[in-house]
């Protein structure tokens, strides 16, 4: 079982900045993909970003060029680095982890964080 805890929300400012950080625990190790997700009120769940078994990081077309993810020497907690932030950034932050195996054949995390609220305003 794999534990995930996220923090580093807040409310800035149009342009401003903000890293988030996810804590996993538990049966964590290199076998497993993580992603960042977000969901604002009333909209679907968005995936940021994702980190591959490769250690390769993806990123949506939305964040592409402003948010960074990194992951610390561990490889257990990683970062969501997010730049020149803007009013359509605003929502809760997730994320979610599985084994690479499991990922790559459902498309699914089955483990996830009870998220962080990110609120950026014009």
């Amino acid at each position: 079982q794999v534990q995930l805890r996220e923090s580093g929300g807040g409310s800035v400012q149009s342009g401003g900045s903000l890293r988030l950080s996810c804590q996993a625990s538990g049966y964590f190790g290199n076998m497993h993909c993580m992603g960042w997700f977000r969901q604002a009120p009333g909209q679907e769940r968005e995936e940021v970003t994702h980190i591959d078994g490769h250690g390769a990081a993806n990123y949506s077309a939305s964040v592409k060029g402003r948010f960074t993810l990194s992951q610390d020497n561990a490889e257990t907690t990683f970062y969501l680095q997010m730049n020149d932030l803007k009013p359509e950034d605003t929502a809760m932050y997730y994320c979610a982890a599985d084994l690479c195996f499991t990922y790559v054949l459902t498309g699914e995390y089955n483990n996830w964080g009870q998220g962080t609220q990110v609120t950026v305003s014009s």
